[in-house]
C-alpha cells in the first residue's frame, strides 16, 4: 500500500488505517493462495463462474475478492468479471521458481491466525499467543495435524527457495568435508551448497515425518550418493563427526536456554575444529525499518521463540560454548552467523 495519494503524502490517520487494513489483505492473499487461483490461471484469463465453478466457490463471493485483491496489484481484472495473473500474482502459482503459495497458506492456518489472535495475551503475560489460544506446544501440534504440518513444511522449502542460492554464494563452504542440516527440512538449501561446493558431504536431519518426505527430492536432484540422512530429535542428539553444522531459521524459534541447549547438542557431536553456522536474519539496532523486527512478533505469537541482535547471538553462542566468529551478509535477508569452539 501507498503511503502518497497523487503525489501527495497522506496524513498519518490515513496511513495509519492503510496499516491496519494490512490484515484484510493478508486473509485475502491466504484464501486466494488455499484455493488455487494463480494455478487456475496458470494458462491465461478466465471468469470468474469458471474459477469458482474450478475451485468450488461461490461466484458473487470470489469476484468481490479477486476485486480486492487487483486493486492491490495482484491478480488484474480485463474485462468485467474476467481476472488475468499478475507480476506478484504469479508468486502464488504452486510450480513458480518463486512461489510463496504455501506460505501464504500457512499465515491462514488455524494454528498461525489464531495465535495472532491471541497476540495481546503474548504481549501481556510473556506467554505465546498459541498457548493462549489452547496450542501450547506448536510442533507438537503439527505433529497431530499433518495437512497443516505438510503447509508448514512446504512453505519453509519457499523461504529457503528465496535464500539458498544467496547462502551458497556468500559463505565460503570450501574445506567442509561432512555437512549436517540439522532440522533442514526437505534439504533444498543443503542440496544447493552440494551442488556448489561437489567436494561436500551432507547430512539431512530432521524429525522422522519430515526426513520421509525428503527423499524423493533428493534422489531427484540426484543428490543420493552425496546426501544421506538421518532423524531424531535435536535436543538430545544429531549425527556425529561433521566439520559443520548448519540450522537456517531454527535457532529463532526457540528461547535462550532451548537454543543454547540445541548449539550444545551440535558442539558434542562436531569434529574437534568444527563450527556452527547459524543462518538467520538478525535485528538491527534503532528505528531501522527490518523484516526480522516483525519476523520476531510471529516468534512471540507462535513458537515463543525470538529474533536476535548480533550481540545476542554472540551472548547465545558463548552460553553454549562457542565464540562468535564472523556475521557473513547475503543478498537475502539471512546472514550466517558463524561460531567455533572454545
Amino acid at each position: 500500500m501507498s503511503s502518497s495519494a497523487g503525489g501527495r503524502e497522506l496524513p498519518a490517520s490515513a496511513q495509519i488505517m492503510q496499516m491496519v487494513a494490512g490484515k484484510w489483505v493478508s486473509r485475502a492473499i491466504s484464501v486466494a493462495a488455499d484455493l488455487g487461483i494463480a494455478d487456475l490461471l496458470a494458462n491465461g484469463e478466465r471468469s470468474t463462474a469458471e474459477l469458482a465453478a474450478a475451485c468450488g466457490a461461490h461466484e458473487p463471493s470470489l469476484y468481490r475478492l479477486l476485486r480486492a485483491l487487483a486493486s492491490v496489484e495482484i491478480f488484474a481484472e480485463t474485462t468485467p468479471r474476467r481476472f488475468t495473473l499478475t507480476p506478484l500474482a504469479e508468486c502464488l502459482r504452486s510450480d513458480s521458481p518463486e512461489s510463496m503459495r504455501a506460505m501464504a497458506r500457512f499465515a491462514g492456518t488455524p494454528i498461525a491466525w489464531r495465535s495472532w489472535e491471541f497476540l495481546p495475551d503474548a504481549v501481556r503475560t510473556g506467554e505465546t499467543g498459541a498457548k493462549a489460544a489452547g496450542v501450547p506446544k506448536p510442533f507438537e501440534y503439527l505433529k497431530e495435524h499433518p495437512e497443516e504440518a505438510a503447509i508448514f513444511n512446504e512453505a519453509m522449502t519457499n523461504l529457503s527457495r528465496q535464500s539458498a542460492p544467496a547462502i551458497a554464494e556468500a559463505y565460503d563452504f570450501s574445506g567442509i568435508r561432512k555437512l549436517v542440516d540439522v532440522a533442514g527440512g526437505h534439504g533444498l538449501l543443503l542440496r544447493t551448497v552440494l551442488r556448489q561446493y561437489p567436494a561436500v558431504h551432507g547430512v539431512l536431519f530432521d524429525l522422522p515425518e519430515v526426513i520421509e518426505g525428503a527423499h524423493e527430492a533428493i534422489r531427484v536432484d540426484g543428490m543420493d550418493a552425496r546426501c544421506e540422512t538421518a532423524s531424531g530429535d535435536f535436543f538430545q542428539a544429531v549425527p556425529e563427526g561433521a566439520d559443520a553444522y548448519m540450522m537456517k531459521s531454527i535457532i529463532h524459534d526457540w528461547d535462550d536456554e532451548r537454543g543454547a541447549a540445541i548449539l550444545r547438542t551440535c558442539r558434542r557431536a562436531m569434529a574437534q575444529d568444527g563450527r556452527v553456522l547459524v543462518i538467520e536474519i538478525p535485528v538491527t539496532p534503532g528505528n531501522q525499518p527490518a523484516f526480522s523486527k516483525l519476523l520476531d512478533l510471529e516468534m512471540m505469537a507462535i513458537p515463543g521463540g525470538r529474533e536476535r541482535t548480533e550481540q545476542e547471538y554472540g551472548e547465545l553462542f558463548a552460553s553454549a560454548g562457542f565464540e562468535l566468529t564472523q556475521v557473513v551478509p547475503t543478498r537475502s535477508p539471512m546472514c550466517v552467523i558463524e561460531g567455533r569452539p572454545v
